[in-house]
């Protein structure tokens, strides 16, 4: 995860959906892989477990905002992709 997402990324996410979805997305899946990293360590402090609250609530906010948010590249599909 070292790569963070810059200024110019969020004012472009601003003025592109397209960009805006895909940046999501792949924050989306560096997040799960960062909360399975965490979860397979073998300390599982107080600290770490709270680390794990957080970034689960978070992955589902940002799940909850991609499945509310069509892509705009998806938006002429009459029928939307529905999660597994």
């Amino acid at each position: 995860m070292t790569e963070l997402v810059t200024d110019e990324d969020l004012t472009r996410a601003r003025g592109d959906a397209v960009f805006r979805h895909k940046l999501m997305a792949n924050n989306l899946d560096r997040l799960l892989e960062a909360l399975n990293i965490l979860r397979r360590a073998e300390t599982t402090s107080p600290e770490d477990v709270r680390h794990l609250r957080e970034g689960v609530d978070l992955a589902v906010k940002l799940a909850d905002r991609l499945q509310n948010t069509t892509s705009p590249e998806l938006a002429d599909d009459p029928e939307p992709p529905q999660a597994a």
